[in-house]
This record gives C-alpha cells, structure tokens and sequence, in this order.
C-alpha cells in the first residue's frame, strides 16, 4: 500500500471518536512473527482479527519508532522510520490496510515532549550554544554554586536537569536523562512535531494517543515548583515513594501556552477526520486540565486522567464523585476511561477484585460517559504478572524496587495458545517471562468457555454500540445508595437506567419513576420485582430502558 499525498474527504461521523472503544497494543508483548523474542508490527497484523472479534471501533499502538529503546520506545530517535525490531513501514503499512479492512482505526502513541538524545536534533542541539538548533531543547545555566537552575524533579528520580559538558549547561529531562525535553516555546520545534503528525497522517493512521500530552511546555522564566504538604500529596502519576509527589508542579508543565500548540494539532488533524487521545499527568489538577484540553472543538477530541488508574478500587461513592467533578469541571469536554494501561498494575490485582468484580468494572466501564480504553490481555481478566529482580528491564522499576517494582509485571507477552511455547507469543526466548499464571488464561481456552470473561467483554461491547445513549448520550441523575451507584443515561428518544452493586453483599434500590424494560440480561442484569425495586446481587448490575 502506498502512502497518501492527500487528506481525503470523508463524510464519515467527524464525531466517531466519541464513545469509541479503543484497544491498546504494547507492541513489545502483543506477537512476534520472526522468533527473536520481541513483538512486532507483523505480528500485530496477525492478530488483528482476535482485536476486532471484540468489536473495538480503534486500536491504539504504543511507539514503535526507531529508538535506542532506554525507554522501551518511548525515547524516539526517528519520527519517520520504524525500528528494526518492530519491522519496517512496509510493515506498518501492511498493518494500517489490514485494519482498515476489518473495520478498525489505528491511532499511533506520539512522544512529543522530549526525544532521544541520540535523536538527530539533540545531537546538533548539544554541539553548541549557536547552532540551527540550539534552542531546540530547553537548555539553562547553572546557579552560581553549579547547582541546577531549579528545583524541578524528573517523574523518574533525582533531579530533572543534567549537566551537559559540551554546552556546560544544564538540559530539561522530566523522565530519563536520556530523553531530553524539547522547547515547545521555539515555533521552529512546533512546526517540526506538526510535520511528523503529518507524515503519519498521509500513511493512514486514523490519529493520536499523544503521551504525556500536558508535559509540552513548561514555564519560561523556570520558577521552582513550590513544596506540597504531606497531606495534599496525592500520587497517581509516580509512585509514593517518589519525592516527585512532594512538590506542587506549578511550572515544570501543564503551561497556558500549551493549549496554543494544541489548537495548532487540532486543525490538522481535523483536515483527515482524525482524533486524539491525551494522556494527562496531573495528580491534583488531572480533571481540571481535562475539562481545559477537550472542551469545544479547537483542541484534542478526548483525553485521559489518572483517577481510574489510581490504586483507590472505585466504590460507588468514588465513581460518584469522579463523575461529579467532571460534570463540574469538564462538562464540554470528553473523557477517555481506563482501568488499565501499560504504565499501571493490571486492575485485577491492583484493586484485588475477583472474576464477578472484573466482569461488573467492564460493564460498569462500556455504560460511562466518555470513550473507553482496554487494555492488551485485559479482556482475559490478566493479573499482574510476578517477575524477579534480575528479570526487570524497566528502568523506573530497578530505580525503585523493591517498593515500586515498576511496570514490567503489566507488560509481559500476551497469551494466545496454552500447548503453544511461551503460550503463542515466540518461537524464540521472550523479552520478558511468560507468567505460568497467564498461561491457564489464554485466548484459546476462553475461547472455548462459554463463561469466560473473554465473552463478557464482546458482549459488553456490543451492549454500549448497540445504545447510543451510551455512546454519545448525557450523563444525568447520578446518585449512590450504600454500594450502589446509579445514573440515566439518554440520547434523544432512548433512555438508560444503569445500577452497579459494587460490593459483595446483596443490595435493593428503588426503580426509577415510570415503566422499564430490563435489558442487558447476558450481562447478569436484574430486572424490578412486584416490589417496584431492583435487587441486585452482589457485583450485580440492573439495566433497563425507559418504555
């Protein structure tokens, strides 16, 4: 398949987005077609057929750039190439047509914020303080005692500045100190990152998942961050045991000036019908920036905080009140849920949920206002895997082990076969260990159980495409009643109730007024008694549509 010179028209919904369900693919761990142990963009092809079976409307591919892979991808030191280990762009392409032939969009994660240092630009960029590129990167001198310029810290330990002894400065790292931070106040860096969502744009992808997308730019006169009192902090983005939760990030990111850049990528992307997903890093802030980032249409389409990937289990009052503020805050803007990501324990051991908690967190996800975002081997209810010390490659785990051990334990190879060595992944010796826990929980064995959790998901699925009123409806009357939340959902004609027992005693709440029809019964729906009430089992919903 050749490349697009042109945007063409569509007159497809320029709303698709919203409500969608998105698959994640971590490329590393999803298949591996050549026996080396590592994923790839062919093996991804393979499988998209398991993908669209569970009737996602977009996959997202986390990076697969070329990269000195410090970061697992997420240190890019080509936008424009694939990396060997992953394939070529005839790969890439190849996997765009198959996608697009069963039905599905692809959205690419693109790292903007910082780059490799073994990136082109930062190369040129360290050479000197008056080269083309000089002010590429955010460069500062030192305090007069050699110190750094601030007091900003890197999410991933230490320091967020590193003394560079060609240009005897400092340079901005907010994760490794391989992975500079680019200068979003430099106009020519913009036009450069809207170039490279450009090439990707002509090649067919569909849009964005835009990593740490609030970490663009950051405050120009570089003013410390003040400290946070021990009992505001609240880690969501970094682990407690990081010292970066003791500060209230005020300047190192989340600037005004961000949204300009913004509205710059949103233009774009609106000329090919695409749309993007932001990640946003904030642990007091998240819902606020949300609201700030997606309302109306001149900046991203949808975006996602923290509070559902945080190690609080949402219990029904949470759940309310994660709802509340973003009707509050972010009422015209448009949220992207997940429970889990490559970045987080996986939901099932974190929360320490059983099989009839998963199945109702799954229903509960597909029935909330907003997109939704799975996670690979999600939808076979995966725990975390359990790795040792010396098979660690995660950077931020060996940093903190053994009090963070890092995200290695969610980014193990996904499990296809259980006959199959390393349960379908590879031929070959895996980057990671195959958890032996996983390998009773393979795609093929639920495929072949009709109660598997595998089925709960495509029925989920289908359930939220099959009501619009949960794709794309308001979110009214939210109300708890000990472990029970419920709320209305509605879009034009159509009217849903949706109950959640989160919690593992029976519970009894009142219908609302007027007649329903119970609905969503392949899901463990409960219909109203004589009684005129819902009772509900434990982690049991109640569904119904108004009459």
């Amino acid at each position: 398949m050749s490349k697009n010179t042109l945007p063409v028209p569509s007159t497809e919904d320029r709303d698709w987005w919203r409500g969608a369900v998105i698959y994640q693919v971590y490329p590393r761990s999803f298949q591996d077609s050549n026996g080396d142990g590592v994923g790839d963009l062919l093996g991804i092809s393979r499988r998209l057929p398991h993908i669209a079976s569970l009737g996602v409307d977009a996959v997202w591919i986390s990076p697969f750039f070329r990269s000195p892979m410090k970061d697992f991808g997420y240190d890019v030191s080509d936008y424009c190439d694939v990396d060997p280990m992953f394939g070529s762009l005839a790969d890439f392409d190849t996997l765009i047509e198959t996608a697009h032939m069963l039905g599905i969009k692809v959205l690419i994660d693109l790292v903007m914020s910082h780059s490799s240092d073994q990136h082109p630009w930062f190369e040129e960029s360290r050479a000197s303080k008056d080269n083309a590129r000089a002010n590429w990167y955010v460069w500062a001198d030192a305090k007069p005692d050699g110190t750094p310029p601030n007091n900003w810290l890197s999410i991933f330990g230490g320091s967020a500045w590193q003394w560079d002894t060609t240009r005897c400065q400092y340079y901005l790292h907010n994760f490794l100190t391989s992975q500079p931070d680019l200068n979003f106040h430099e106009p020519q860096v913009q036009q450069a990152l809207l170039d490279v969502a450009q090439f990707w744009l002509d090649r067919g992808v569909n849009g964005f998942r835009l990593d740490t997308v609030n970490f663009y730019t950051h405050d120009a006169q570089l003013r410390d961050n003040p400290a946070l009192a021990p009992e505001r902090r609240n880690p969501i983005t970094a682990p407690a045991v990081n010292p970066y939760t003791w500060q209230e990030h005020l300047y190192d990111k989340t600037q005004p000036e961000n949204l300009e850049f913004l509205a710059k990528l949103r233009k774009l992307m609106d000329r090919y019908n695409a749309a993007a997903v932001g990640e946003i890093g904030e642990d007091l802030r998240g819902l606020e920036v949300l609201g700030e980032y997606t309302s109306g249409n001149e900046h991203l389409q949808m975006s996602y905080a923290f509070e559902l990937l945080s190690n609080k289990a949402p219990s029904a009052d949470y759940v309310k009140e994660v709802m509340d503020k973003v009707a509050e805050v972010a009422s015209d803007g448009w949220a992207c849920w997940a429970f889990s990501n490559h970045d987080v324990e996986r939901h099932v051991s974190r929360w320490g949920i059983g099989d009839a908690g998963a199945r109702l967190y799954t229903t509960l996800m597909m029935c909330l206002r907003g997109s939704a975002c799975i996670y690979q081997g999600e939808e076979l209810a995966l725990p975390e895997a359990v790795l040792a010390f010396e098979d660690l490659q995660d950077p931020y785990g060996i940093m903190f082990w053994p009090a963070f051990k890092g995200r290695d334990g969610c980014r193990t190879p996904m499990v296809w076969e259980p006959n199959e060595h390393h349960g379908g992944f590879t031929i070959g010796q895996p980057w990671l260990p195959v958890s032996h826990e996983h390998l009773r929980m393979t795609v093929e064995d639920q495929e072949k159980d009709p109660a598997a959790i595998l089925h709960h998901y495509r029925r989920s699925i289908a359930f939220r495409h099959a009501h619009s009123a949960l794709r794309k409806g308001e979110m009214t009357d939210l109300k708890t009643d000990g472990t029970v939340l419920s709320f209305l959902r509605k879009d034009g004609a159509e009217e849903l109730f949706c109950a959640f027992n989160i919690g593992p005693e029976p519970a009894a709440i009142d219908a609302p007024a007027g007649k329903w029809q119970q609905v969503g019964v392949e899901l463990g729906s409960t219909g109203t008694a004589p009684d005129g009430k819902f009772h509900l089992g434990p982690w049991q919903p109640a569904l119904a549509l108004r009459m």
